[in-house]
């Protein structure tokens, strides 16, 4: 296979239509638009329009908010972790951070912080300094032999 002979297969791409070119052309003329009225014309906004009644999206009440600083943390499962030791990707010796974890790719970048949650095995003996960690996954780093230590201003979970 050569990369100048891969191609669609057949009739999965459809040729544009050139509205607007003669009246042979089969769009012609008006190019698909109708005949005269504000839609005709280009610029028009009417999507939303319903004729001067109060539109749905606007008879309809607001829900939900955003909260403004809310924390965005990296979720990582401890079996995870474990298959980042057994590949030789994390160091046992030092403590596991967001910083150690964003270099060795289990994270692909550094958000606020970084909560451990508890689901897989962990048999590596282990120091977290992380901004959150599930009750479970206290329990599995405490049962491997490790210590887990909440670092800012996330509480535990």
């Amino acid at each position: 296979m050569k990369l100048n002979s891969i191609r669609d297969n057949e009739g999965a791409t459809k040729a544009r239509m050139r509205v607007g070119r003669g009246i042979g052309s089969g769009k012609g003329k008006t190019g698909g638009r109708g005949v005269k009225g504000q839609t005709s014309r280009s610029g028009v906004a009417i999507k939303g329009f319903e004729g001067g009644q109060m539109p749905l999206h606007r008879r309809l009440p607001k829900r939900g908010f955003n909260k403004p600083n809310a924390v965005h943390l990296n979720e990582v499962n401890v079996g995870r972790i474990q298959e980042a030791i057994d590949a030789g990707k994390l160091d046992k010796s030092a403590a596991i951070t967001n910083a150690a974890l964003v270099a060795a790719g289990i994270c692909s970048k550094a958000l606020d912080g970084v909560k451990i949650l508890g689901v897989g095995e962990l048999k590596a003996k282990l120091a977290f300094e992380v901004n959150g960690a599930s009750k479970s996954a206290v329990a599995a780093i405490e049962k491997a032999g490790g210590s887990v230590k909440l670092v800012g201003a996330v509480a535990q979970a």
